[in-house]
């Protein structure tokens, strides 16, 4: 036990141990022995230019509701059943192609919202959206 304890050296070591900072330095200077070759170079492309113009012209939207005594509505008129499929492939035939945006009433039977959603397809209508108002799922 006598090796093991060293009653001479008591003094406190006043020395800032090196060689953690240098480790860490290392690997700051390959991080960027690597990267910087990198950054400086570069392949020169001449890169096609092109017009950069807003597409002016926007797709209308066709409103369709179903009110809760699963009536339709196609914009402000009231439409029949056998009406909604023709004025649909009508809507479908316009150029450029509206959106459809469908508002179903909380209320009424998922069955008629599904009959007009196959009507648009049918129609070919490619873009249908639903109409929400924000709030609780109450």
């Amino acid at each position: 036990m006598a090796g093991f304890i060293d009653d001479d050296h008591d003094e406190v070591m006043s020395e800032i141990n090196m060689i953690p900072f240098i480790d860490v330095m290392l690997v700051l200077l390959i991080i960027f022995i690597i990267t910087v070759p990198v950054m400086k170079h570069a392949v020169n492309v001449q890169l096609p230019r092109a017009a950069n113009e807003k597409e002016l012209i926007k797709p209308e939207t066709v409103r369709l509701s179903v009110q809760a005594d699963g009536s339709y509505w196609l914009g402000e008129e009231r439409i029949a059943d056998e009406q909604l499929a023709p004025r649909l492939q009508a809507e479908a035939t316009r150029n450029p192609q509206p959106d459809l945006h469908i508002r179903g009433d909380r209320e009424v039977r998922y069955e008629r919202v599904a009959q007009a959603m196959a009507a648009a397809q049918q129609a070919g209508l490619a873009r249908i959206g639903f109409i929400t108002e924000p709030g609780s799922a109450n």
